[in-house]
């Protein structure tokens, strides 16, 4: 996982992964933890998750740089927040913001990326992401 954005009822993740198997794994292992975790918080038991999950691979620089900005700033969309940073985003770790920004010294709860696109090919479609930048109201596709 590098990226991540909580919303009230679904979460907005951005992950890497060497395979589509590997993938799957990977988003078991955390919806199982995220779940039992949710329980135990909540006195509950049973199902947390409704769905499963959607997937969609993320193949140029353009696509990757819009799903940062969708996760990181989401808030901005559902919200219309003024601009900064989602709170309940993992942008207090992200460290490519335009503005100077000191990330949180918090420990880190997402991977640095390790892929090309992830770490430096998405600047290619236009650079540093900016707390003004408004995410689209879909991702495109």
């Amino acid at each position: 996982m590098i990226h991540f954005s909580v919303q009230l009822d679904h979460v907005h993740l951005i992950a890497e992964a060497d395979s589509e198997r590997g993938l799957a794994k990977g988003m078991r292992g955390l919806t199982t933890r995220c779940a039992l975790a949710i329980n135990r918080a909540a006195q509950h038991r049973g199902s947390v998750w409704h769905h499963r999950y959607h997937s969609h691979e993320l193949r140029t620089p353009r696509e990757v740089r819009q799903a940062m900005t969708y996760v990181l700033l989401n808030f901005r969309k559902h919200l219309r927040a003024a601009p900064g940073i989602d709170p309940r985003s993992s942008g207090i770790w992200f460290e490519d913001w335009k503005e100077p920004f000191t990330p949180s010294a918090w420990p880190r709860l997402v991977a640095r990326p390790r892929t090309w696109l992830g770490a430096v090919g998405w600047r290619r479609a236009g650079g540093a992401l900016d707390v003004r930048d408004q995410p689209s109201s879909r991702p495109r596709k």
